[in-house]
């Protein structure tokens, strides 16, 4: 056994040496190479990218354009934290390597402060490779420039003489796997819209013709008022605006209830979309929403992500089934009181899950949606109190308790989005806080990205859920806001499913979004 390790050592050095003597020729051969305007632009290229300066401005650029692009922003910034986190604070001074000799290339091509770090691997080249896999991950149309970019950014560390090639080819692996490893904390949206079967018979409403819409103006950011755009995109619909303390139920059921009025329509955030999916399937009328939140969480999944957007469906008459889900809020275990009944389109929740959707919104405009969420996650598991319940009539000690109107992706994680809105049943998560160290297991398996596999966590879909909290009333938030207070829960998925507006993209390709 001795020998072989010998030889295994032996046969390693070799093949390090090749390595090496195959880097000096190719350093030695661009070294050769006459000088052209290209030395100067790619030295100015390479310090660009010292600390990452360079894909930090590129990711601002890419943040003011789509949705793709700025998740690709997104996902491009962790992935370059994180390789150049493997790369400068852990391989280099594991594997200490001299960065070639300054004999190797002409005077005029060296740097003037060139690092002194070892040379293994290409922090540079790293960080190019992360973010450029990355960004290839959400648009492809971004990455056509970027790319290359990367790639001649990851050049001119040989070029400029301050790494060997084989460092370069060994950060652009790093880098990339790094990329390609946050779909465990950032899953990758691979659809633009949920699937759902589509409605026959929804009235086509040219010009927004027998269409009567709500505007929630104390929905979204302070300033935006889709008022004016609306009127001006359907002339002939009836566009009202929320009175300050109105009861947006209240006032669309009257709306509503007026001769020729056909349709619904709602311009605000989940929480009021929500409310008018109620009146609409109360007067089993379709229903037209024009994102106008914050978040717009469910106009995303339903793929509406602008008036115009609403406007051709609403034309052409094109809508989609999308199941809602109910709640009914007992203020006592026993259900002697008249309960609450509540409708949301995307989540209901209780326990630490209410405090987390704050802190989420809180940090979300300053760091973005999923590092504020994890944060908050494990912000929220540590201040958190275990809750005891009887779920179907099984007692467990849970720290929050998740249900989602239908399936969401991805499993084991923060839930982003669902492939489907029509599938009749309830997901249901929640974290057991009756096992050993539950709450530093869920801590680590949070930060590692392996919540899923963890008994902690559990996670089923079923039509209906009973819920009776044995240690008192608790908070429930639905569609992220805290609707009411209760003792006993009862969810199930609502009869009808009420039709929502949306174009079939096949039939006008050139609505598509560009990725």
């Amino acid at each position: 056994m001795g020998r072989r390790v010998r030889q295994g050592a032996r046969g390693s050095r070799r093949r390090l040496a090749d390595v090496n003597e195959q880097d000096c020729r190719i350093t030695t051969a661009i070294g050769a190479l006459p000088y052209t305007a290209a030395d100067p632009a790619l030295a100015a290229l390479t310090r660009s990218a010292n600390h990452s300066k360079l894909w930090f401005g590129v990711a601002a650029v890419l943040a003011a354009g789509t949705r793709h692009t700025r998740r690709g922003a997104l996902r491009g910034t962790l992935a370059i934290t994180g390789a150049s986190l493997l790369a400068n604070g852990v391989l280099k001074p594991l594997v200490p390597r001299r960065r070639p000799a300054a004999e190797l290339l002409p005077e005029y091509r060296s740097l003037d402060f060139p690092p002194t770090s070892s040379s293994f691997p290409s922090g540079h080249a790293a960080s190019a490779a992360a973010f450029a896999t990355a960004v290839a991950m959400e648009s492809p149309k971004a990455a056509t420039w970027v790319v290359p970019l990367a790639l001649t950014v990851a050049y001119s560390r040989v070029h400029v003489g301050v790494h060997w090639t084989s460092d370069v080819a060994t950060g652009v692996a790093l880098g990339a796997g790094v990329a390609l490893a946050t779909r465990r904390w950032l899953p990758v949206r691979d659809i633009d819209e949920a699937a759902a079967r589509p409605v026959a018979g929804a009235p086509s409403l040219p010009d927004g013709e027998g269409l009567v819409v709500m505007v929630n103006s104390r929905s979204g950011k302070a300033g935006v008022d889709p008022y004016d755009e609306l009127v001006s995109a359907l002339p002939r619909a009836r566009v009202l605006r929320l009175e300050e303390h109105a009861d947006l139920a209240e006032a669309l059921t009257d709306a509503a209830r007026r001769p020729g009025v056909r349709a619904l329509g709602i311009a605000g955030g989940d929480g009021s979309v929500a409310a008018a999916a109620r009146v609409a399937e109360d007067l089993d009328l379709p229903l037209a929403v024009v994102p106008a939140g914050t978040l717009n969480h469910f106009g995303r999944d339903v793929g509406v992500y602008d008036t115009q957007e609403a406007v051709d469906a609403t034309g052409a008459g094109e809508a989609v089934a999308v199941d809602l889900g109910e709640l009914r809020i007992h203020a006592d275990a026993e259900g002697r009181q008249e309960p609450q009944r509540v409708v949301f389109v995307n989540t209901s929740a209780f326990g630490g899950y209410p405090e987390m959707v704050r802190l989420r919104e809180k940090w979300q405009p300053r760091f973005r949606k999923w590092p504020s969420a994890v944060a908050a996650l494990l912000v929220t598991l540590k201040r958190s109190r275990p809750i005891r319940v009887r779920l179907n009539g099984v007692e467990r000690s849970v720290w929050m308790l998740f249900v989602g109107n239908g399936p969401y992706v991805p499993t084991g994680m923060v839930p982003s989005y669902r492939p489907r809105l029509d599938t009749g049943v309830l997901e249901v998560r929640y974290l057991r806080a009756d096992r050993r160290f539950a709450r530093a297991r869920a801590f680590v398996a949070l930060a590692t990205g392996v919540l899923g596999h963890n008994r902690i966590y559990q996670e089923s879909a079923m039509r209906s859920l009973d819920i009776e909290l044995l240690d008192g009333p608790v908070e429930v938030a639905a569609d992220g806001e805290v609707v009411g207070k209760g003792q006993r829960l009862r969810y199930r998925v609502a009869d009808h499913p009420v039709p929502i507006y949306r174009r079939d993209e096949a039939l006008w390709p050139h609505r598509a979004t560009a990725r």
